[in-house]
């Protein structure tokens, strides 16, 4: 048959990248390593400190997954050619669709542990703060904020991550003046650190009773959530610290007490805030744990141009400096202008569809980031 000969030939072609990312994930390393946390694990003294022994569980089972994805991978794979070579001996039509779904699957697993082996980012792994802050605007920037804030919060919800609101500001009639949300779950940074920068939307505004279309920006902050205790010296003459009234969805508390706590690191002029814990001193302390962490991630950038991609917020959130561009009108494209990756679909990008920009970004940024021609060019 001939799909027969389709699914030998296409099987075939994947039989040197399944051996790659064998390779880039250095299967026999891990497996080393999972023998020998298995036997510290089997230490009387393993639980006396719980703080290792909870970290050291976690590696093990980090790595665990990947090997026993990689087997699964394997193993479909020798299934699915012997599944071609029974239709073959049976010359039976009926298996013509039972092997197309085995191969869809085999695929598509495939290119997601694929993507997962490009995370070799410090902290890649890490769980990932995430700050969206509409531009000039007014409403029609802030809605686009809210927009933002609901793609990326359906984005974690197809991942099963958790999501925390950290700080919340209200746009003076409609949307998001700014949010600060930390996206919990394996990978997050690695992959999210894709979305920094301005993010631009062409549409006929609602807002606006002429009905023109108007183009908004806003920008996007993307650290990783670094839990251990980092070695940043911070002068505290060198912070200005502020309290004030939460707002957005919390209940009384949170809108009758000035818990929330935004602190400004005056010689780098990076700014953190957070109102999501009960007290002020909570929320300063997860303030001062994100300050750090910024502080750190600047430290580690060799040039100027690395260090403007991570530290605070973006200064200008405008024409020239977006990273991708929504287009609602007068046709529908989403196109993101570092990598040229773009879709049609723009309302299932805005529904969370973001898995094409990510792995368009991490093979484009693996590759030494190349210049993109006409990258600008969407209006």
């Amino acid at each position: 048959m001939v799909e027969l000969d389709q699914f030998k030939y296409t099987l075939s072609t994947y039989e040197t990248p399944l051996k790659e990312v064998r390779d880039s994930l250095n299967l026999e390393a891990k497996i080393r390593r999972i023998d020998e946390l298995d036997k510290t694990m089997e230490e009387p003294s393993f639980w006396e400190d719980a703080e290792k022994s909870t970290r050291l569980v976690k590696e093990a089972k980090n790595l665990k997954d990947t090997v026993a994805e990689y087997n699964k991978l394997q193993n479909q794979y020798e299934e699915i050619g012997l599944m071609i070579e029974m239709g073959y001996e049976e010359n039976d039509p009926e298996i013509v669709p039972e092997i197309q779904e085995m191969l869809d699957e085999f695929t598509s697993e495939l290119d997601a542990l694929r993507l997962r082996t490009l995370l070799t980012g410090e902290y890649d792994n890490n769980n990932a703060i995430l700050r969206l802050n509409a531009g000039a605007g007014g409403t029609e920037s802030c809605d686009w904020c809210s927009m933002l804030y609901r793609m990326y919060c359906r984005w974690a919800e197809r991942k099963g991550y958790q999501v925390e609101v950290l700080d919340f500001l209200d746009g003076e009639e409609a949307g998001i003046k700014s949010v600060t949300i930390q996206i919990n779950g394996e990978n997050a940074f690695g992959y999210l650190k894709s979305e920094r920068g301005v993010h631009r939307l062409v549409r006929i505004s609602p807002f606006n009773a002429n009905g023109k279309r108007q183009t908004s920006f806003v920008s996007c902050d993307v650290m990783p959530d670094i839990e251990e205790d980092l070695d940043i010296e911070i002068n505290p003459d060198d912070l200005r610290i502020d309290t004030y009234r939460s707002s957005g969805a919390g209940g009384q508390h949170i809108n009758k007490t000035s818990s929330a706590v935004r602190i400004t690191h005056i010689p780098t002029g990076v700014v953190v805030q957070c109102q999501n814990e009960r007290s002020q001193f909570q929320n300063k302390d997860k303030a001062m744990q994100m300050l750090k962490a910024k502080l750190y991630m600047l430290k580690q950038q060799a040039n100027a141009e690395k260090l403007s991609d991570i530290r605070g917020d973006i200064k200008d959130i405008g024409w020239g400096s977006q990273i991708r561009s929504y287009v609602l009108q007068p046709y529908t494209m989403v196109k993101d202008h570092r990598t040229g990756f773009e879709s049609g679909n723009v309302n299932a990008v805005l529904d969370g569809g973001l898995d094409g920009f990510i792995s368009a970004f991490l093979k484009w940024e693996s590759l030494g980031r190349p210049q993109v021609k006409g990258g600008q060019d969407v209006e």
